[in-house]
């Protein structure tokens, strides 16, 4: 067995720390749209159940894929993380090959919030991060 890739764990967990940011920003963005969602685990069963945030769960799901990947002892292989870049480009771009339907709501909660674009920075700062792990 071969060890782990120290490096490639640490960017790989900098892209995690960017993916909560961002999700947590557009979940804050979608709720304004939404209007008033109650206590908060109201507002947690509206964002796990219902259709408005349905869309959201793409990048939920792979953001859970992720951080149950980096919980295993097994070496991360770099094609590992590039799946997964490529995983989140087809999400947020700028893959051609993309999930137009999810793309086009993120891009329009990109012209709607300074901080989503703030957080999208810091997502493609840490994907760039990636490539430099082969």
């Amino acid at each position: 067995m071969t060890s782990p890739d120290p490096a490639l764990r640490t960017r790989l967990t900098a892209l995690t720390r960017a993916l909560r940011d961002l999700h947590k920003q557009m979940i804050h963005v979608e709720t304004q749209y939404f209007g008033a969602v109650g206590s908060p685990l109201e507002h947690l069963q509206l964002v796990a159940n219902h259709p408005h945030f349905a869309w959201l769960q793409k990048l939920s799901g792979l953001m859970a894929l992720i951080d149950e990947r980096l919980d295993e002892a097994e070496p991360l292989a770099t094609a590992e993380a590039l799946a997964f870049r490529g995983a989140l480009e087809a999400l947020i771009g700028p893959s051609e090959q993309g999930d137009m339907e999810f793309r086009a709501k993120y891009n329009a909660l990109l012209h709607d919030s300074p901080e989503i674009v703030m957080a999208h920075g810091a997502v493609r700062r840490a994907l760039a991060g990636l490539t430099l792990a082969h």
